[in-house]
């Protein structure tokens, strides 16, 4: 039996890469269940997101959020993200998938440590991306029934 579809869906990618950021918007840009994608850099402007401070103030909290760790030097690290995400009481619930190019145990060890939801490796080539991100919005917008914002 499938999961109804779910309408209203916002997403936070947290992608300091413009190309791979674009590539996601692009993927979900024609999916009716998603409301919005919404991308930052960086590890502090994730975090003004999702506790929506600053300029992120009127935006809904995101459905799921889609980490790369490795972001560029700021306060907050993709893992300080990923912590702050998991340890906090009203933001736990929303599934964090670190997407990124590492392949080392470590990484790997240390996401589902810090409770991602899911830890997926990046492939080198575009297509090749874009077909992973298909599957991802296939899976978590079709068989995964996400939380409300």
């Amino acid at each position: 039996m499938a999961v109804p579809r779910q309408r209203n869906i916002n997403i936070l990618v947290v992608e300091p890469d413009s190309d791979d950021a674009q590539i996601f918007r692009d993927s979900f840009r024609d999916s009716e269940s998603v409301n919005s994608v919404y991308v930052t850099s960086d590890g502090d402007d994730a975090l003004d997101f999702v506790y929506q401070r600053g300029d992120h103030d009127t935006v809904s909290r995101p459905n799921l959020v889609v980490l790369d760790p490795r972001l560029p030097q700021s306060e907050s690290s993709g893992y300080d993200v990923l912590s702050e995400l998991k340890s906090e009481p009203k933001l736990r619930q929303i599934p964090v998938i670190v997407l990124t190019s590492s392949d080392t145990e470590a990484d790997l060890l240390r996401s589902y440590t810090l409770h991602a939801n899911a830890y997926l490796r990046k492939p080198d080539d575009p297509e090749s991306f874009a077909n992973l991100v298909d599957s991802l919005k296939r899976f978590w917008l079709s068989a995964v029934k996400l939380p409300p914002s």
